[in-house]
């Protein structure tokens, strides 16, 4: 991805998830993976993928279970309306 992508992309992110800590980081060396954080915290990575001339990009973000808060913290919290 060249350093225009990744600042559109990482301008994108900050905006969608109205998060002005989320950094996209430019890979260290060429073919790289291009990595996602918040603050510190990495995040996932973004693929770019181009079919007949349409670009598109994608955003993996993997969860570990033992990040998840337990089952009971999450039942006890009201639900928003939608």
């Amino acid at each position: 991805m060249t350093p225009n992508e990744i600042a559109r992309l990482q301008d994108y992110l900050r905006r969608t998830f109205d998060n002005s800590k989320i950094f996209v980081d430019p890979p260290v060396k060429k073919g790289a993976t291009i990595e996602v954080r918040i603050a510190d915290e990495f995040i996932g990575v973004l693929h770019r993928d181009e079919d007949e001339g349409e670009v598109s990009y994608s955003f993996q973000m993997s969860i570990l279970e033992e990040d998840l808060p337990p089952l009971s913290a999450v039942q006890q919290q009201p639900r928003k309306p939608k």
